[in-house]
């Protein structure tokens, strides 16, 4: 059973992810957007298997920012 600290603990956890998302996001849709103007970058998905560069985006973030919290 998870008592009130614990419950407290997720809050905050959840809230920080969400503050590091909107402080890294930037950073990553720049990344994302170099990557498609950029020739001869990776292999590259056909068209319609494609994200949107924001989508994109997102996703380089939301793997990356676990990261942040292992330890």
């Amino acid at each position: 059973m998870r008592g009130p600290n614990a419950t407290s603990r997720l809050h905050q956890e959840a809230l920080q992810f969400r503050v590091i998302l909107a402080a890294t996001y930037p950073l990553f849709l720049a990344a994302a957007i170099s990557q498609r103007l950029l020739p001869g970058r990776g292999a590259r998905p056909a068209l319609g298997d494609r994200r949107s560069v924001f989508g994109e985006a997102k996703a380089m973030a939301v793997s990356a920012i676990p990261f942040a919290f292992m330890g």
